[in-house]
């Protein structure tokens, strides 16, 4: 018996030998983490117990706002080999061929919160961070490859219709519906999002789409525009309405565990990316805009440029994946935005977004920090722990020189009208939505009209349920007619709102 006490001081010694010294944030050590400073025995707690209050307060301001939309995420570190010499189309060095590039990415639901299901119907963000040798790309996309809109001027309202309801707090049909009866266009991404590509089985079988156009600048200046596509080389999978309802009822996170499980096990989930490119003359040749980002580029041939793999997961949840910031706005020397409506919008309000979740130096933050040396006069403001030691915080300057390089201009255009506030003039917001409908199986057809129905077939008012039963009708007239028989509508009604 006495050796066992004798062994188990020896033990305890040993481990307070080899224990860290629990500390506050000052560094200084704590003394007592279990008991707070109290007056005597039955008296209150003191104010002057900093480990109690710092514990407090800590834990108080432990969320930060969470991400209106994509706030649902997982995150992933990899790296992106480029295979294709596109010197030709853009300077970016990102696309130098044999170049590896780190990457952290982030899959998230688009429309539910933190807090939801993977399993539900929603759009999935697909956003890439590449840490290149001149500063980050963010190419931010989702998995399927349009949008419900063109305009950004209309994001808010889309959003809020999805989102639940003011006085509910419920997510309703009648109101996304009422929204989206006003607006045509999203014809074709609501096709996408009613059929099984809406339930991903996980993220590791499903494709990104940049779903914006961009343009690719050259040395010379050459401007082309251009579209991305990361085809998944685990094969594409998608649930039904009822294997995701099942899984939903075993596995809350089944997406995330999925990818997890995957890469612990070092099956390195890989995508290829894929690049369509359009001269510049050749943005009027088609019947739609291709700066319009409800549109697919149909018949435009893809060749390959590069592969991601996904290989590490991260070492703390929050301060990587959480705090993981991407933006349009963080783009390098050969990548622009295009003229695209809803890509100029975003390229100011997702840097906004992120400035208001994480303060003006959320860039400076680790996961976020470009790979290269910053140089700025950006001045103080929250979390700035950046090594500004020079008497100069301005520019230009013959005390502390930064000039600025010509590789980090813009290309130019010429324009030529006038100003104005007016919708695109090829909108066309039917006939991809009614090709999307006829490249789908029998199957896949019957999954899209059983989970349309499900949702529309609530909807009370009737004039919004057959507005959107006649642009279904008008995309395809199977389509159509299947989804009026579906809800109970007055077919010769809708067909009568589609002339």
């Amino acid at each position: 018996m006495k050796y066992l006490s004798l062994l188990a001081l020896t033990i305890s010694m040993i481990g307070a030998a080899n224990a860290e010294t629990l500390t506050r944030d000052n560094g200084a050590p704590v003394g007592d983490n279990q008991n707070a400073q109290t007056a005597g025995e039955n008296g209150g707690n003191l104010l002057q117990d900093v480990q109690l209050v710092q514990n407090l307060q800590r834990f108080a301001r432990e969320r930060i706002p969470e991400r209106v939309v994509h706030a649902r995420g997982t995150g992933v570190h990899g790296e992106f080999v480029a295979t294709a010499d596109l010197s030709d189309l853009t300077r970016a060095a990102v696309f130098d061929p044999g170049s590896k590039t780190p990457v952290f990415v982030r899959f998230s639901t688009v429309i539910h919160s933190k807090g939801s299901p993977e399993t539900l119907r929603d759009p999935r963000g697909f956003a890439t961070k590449f840490y290149s040798e001149e500063g980050n790309w963010d190419l931010v996309g989702n998995n399927l490859p349009v949008f419900f809109i063109r305009d950004a001027i209309k994001f808010p309202d889309m959003v809020h219709s999805l989102k639940p309801s003011p006085v509910t707090n419920r997510q309703d049909p009648n109101r996304f519906f009422d929204f989206f009866s006003h607006v045509p266009e999203a014809t074709h991404m609501l096709s996408w999002v009613y059929s099984d590509y809406g339930t991903p089985a996980n993220l590791r079988q499903m494709d990104g789409w940049g779903v914006h156009a961009y343009k690719f600048v050259n040395d010379e200046g050459k401007v082309n525009y251009v579209k991305f596509h990361w085809k998944t080389r685990q094969g594409i999978k998608n649930l039904t309405a009822q294997e995701a309802e099942k899984i939903q009822s075993k596995d809350f996170s089944h997406a995330t565990r999925d990818m997890y499980t995957a890469i612990k096990k070092g099956d390195y989930p890989k995508w290829d990316l894929y690049i369509k490119v359009l001269k510049p003359s050749q943005l009027y040749s088609f019947n739609y805009n291709p700066l319009d980002a409800t549109k697919m580029w149909l018949g435009v041939e893809e060749s390959k440029v590069g592969t991601m793999t996904l290989n590490r997961v991260p070492t703390n949840f929050f301060q990587e994946t959480e705090q993981a910031a991407f933006s349009p706005a963080n783009i390098v020397p050969g990548i622009e935005p295009s003229e695209d409506r809803l890509l100029q919008g975003r390229v100011f309000s997702y840097s906004d977004t992120q400035m208001y979740r994480l303060g003006a130096n959320h860039q400076q933050l680790p996961i976020n920090r470009p790979r290269v040396v910053v140089n700025n006069w950006n001045q103080d403001g929250s979390g700035n722990y950046g090594q500004q030691s020079s008497d100069v915080n301005y520019q230009p300057s013959r005390i502390h020189v930064r000039d600025e390089n010509a590789s980090g201009l813009f290309s130019s255009k010429p324009l030529i009208g006038s100003t104005q506030q007016k919708a695109i003039e090829k909108k066309l917001p039917f006939a991809q939505a009614g090709a999307f409908y006829r490249s789908l199986s029998p199957e896949e057809r019957h999954n899209l009209i059983e989970n349309l129905a499900g949702d529309l077939s609530k909807v009370r008012d009737r004039a919004t349920k057959h507005v959107m039963l006649s642009n279904f009708y008008r995309a395809d007239r199977e389509y159509g007619q299947r989804l009026t028989q579906a809800v109970g509508g007055d077919l010769t009604r809708v067909k009568k709102l589609a002339e």
